[in-house]
């Protein structure tokens, strides 16, 4: 079990009181035990962790152990960091075993690092490279020529195509698909979209049309520290490869479109949706279930509040909100506008009625 130092280690801050005690698991103040790590990183758990059990805790800056009636503990200035840190220091590598699993797929000429693990019926295609104490999941399919750098975790069912080059660090969770076929089609004459965006759908033909796949010649290029969430699909470009930088962390179920370029420490959450060849900068924030169209591009340091829908350019620094997306401020003040036209409606029906009684209506 650890201990309380090997906590204060991780964390960089000193212990207060006794370090060598060990503990079983972290939990939240209100019920743990003696054997517990409390995690009290808030004034707001004062109360509940007076009444627990705990004899260790991690407490929020400037309080005092004592006061709790605690053996050890450390103090923290930013809770969010400091659970960043201790959920690393505790989170248990998968027990995928060692070595390759005898029901693995390896082609022959596949080269794996020293200490990678693959794990029950994987399946590694010819040329593939594997870096140094990567650990490949059950059913994970990684195809020929793809190349992946050191101290990857690539969890169960996860699908990584042909020609994809990986950093290091990288972390897949179970599901996600990287590299699959870009959505490119084409007609052999002017299709009905193409005359909807020149016409702003005033003018849209009728009759047959058929679709002729453009193929994906491209991969994908990932950056080092890249995290890719569980059931999320990037697909490979049609001639160059689509892009993620490094740090970038991309959430469950977003889906990321051919020829997309997107930048370093980029925060994608769930059910985010990219069209295909857009350009997003460095830092950009983008919350749940977003959408992005088609051949624009976003700058760097730019904030998308959830459900937004981003159909134009937006300038480095941007906050944005609403659908169609514009400044949040905007926004704001549209939805509050909106909700007072009830009462403006009843306002307006009042003075109407008070003028036809005065005969002035």
């Amino acid at each position: 079990m650890p201990t309380l130092e090997e906590i204060a280690g991780a964390l960089g801050r000193p212990v207060l009181g006794d370090g060598t005690i060990t503990f079983r698991r972290a939990a939240e103040p209100s019920v743990a035990g003696p054997d517990d790590l409390a995690l009290a990183m808030s004034e707001a758990y004062a109360d509940a962790l007076r009444s627990s059990q705990a004899r260790i805790a991690i407490l929020w800056d400037g309080a005092d152990p004592t006061e709790f009636g605690l053996d050890g503990a450390i103090t923290v200035t930013r809770a969010r960091l400091a659970m960043a840190r201790l959920t690393g220091a505790l989170d248990r590598w998968p027990e995928w075993g060692a070595g390759i699993h005898p029901t693995a797929v390896v082609a022959e000429d596949a080269r794996l690092g020293p200490g990678t693990v693959v794990g029950a019926h994987a399946v590694i295609g010819p040329r593939v490279s594997i870096g140094a104490k990567a650990a490949i999941g059950p059913q994970v399919c990684i195809e020929a020529d793809a190349r992946i750098g050191d101290d990857a975790l690539i969890h169960a069912r996860v699908t990584i195509g042909a020609r994809v080059t990986i950093g290091d660090r990288f972390i897949c969770q179970p599901g996600a698909v990287i590299g699959g076929d870009g959505f490119s089609f084409v007609t052999p004459e002017e299709s009905r979209v193409e005359q909807a965006r020149a016409s702003l759908g005033s003018e849209v033909g009728a009759g047959a049309q058929s679709w002729t796949r453009i193929h994906s010649l491209g991969a994908v290029a990932i950056g080092d520290d890249v995290e890719v969430g569980a059931n999320a699909t990037i697909d490979r470009g049609t001639v160059e490869d689509t892009r993620i930088g490094r740090g970038t962390k991309i959430d469950n179920l977003v889906h990321i479109g051919h020829n997309l370029k997107i930048g370093e420490d980029c925060l994608i959450c769930g059910q985010v949706g990219f069209a295909g060849s857009t350009v997003v900068g460095d830092r950009v924030v983008l919350a749940g279930q977003v959408g992005v169209s088609d051949n624009i591009e976003i700058g760097d340091d730019v904030v998308a509040g959830g459900a937004s829908k981003i159909f134009r350019r937006v300038r480095s620094g941007e906050v944005l909100w609403g659908n169609p997306a514009q400044k949040m401020e905007t926004e704001v003040g549209l939805q509050k506008a909106l909700r007072r036209l009830p009462r403006w409606g009843q306002q307006l029906a009042e003075l109407r009625a008070a003028r036809k009684e005065t005969g002035d209506g």
